[in-house]
């Protein structure tokens, strides 16, 4: 029986807590290239997953989000009041 809240997990999984995942970080990443799913834990609760990279050969669609954004023709524009807070004004934040 496990604790409430708890996941259970696959016999395939491998699971490490926190500061183990960071002393043995590379062992971990070459077991996710052998095609191994790593789960770390903090105090027994899942909150990561190192899974292989999946890379895309498709190329990028040029205008596949044309009509979904905007950009103002003038975003490049510079600004009078930015550069001269820039060039002219204080190095550190003023309270």
């Amino acid at each position: 029986m496990t604790r409430p809240g708890l996941a259970i997990y696959n016999s395939d999984m491998t699971i490490r807590n926190v500061s183990d995942a960071k002393e043995q970080l590379s062992a971990l990443l070459v077991m996710v290239e052998q095609g191994d799913e790593v789960v770390i834990a903090r105090a027994g609760r899942p909150i990561a997953r190192l899974v292989p990279f999946e890379r895309t050969n498709e190329p990028r669609k040029l205008g596949a989000l044309r009509g979904q954004i905007w950009i103002s023709p003038d975003f490049d524009k510079p600004d009078a009041e930015l550069e001269k807070l820039f060039y002219e004004g204080p190095i550190e934040p003023v309270d």
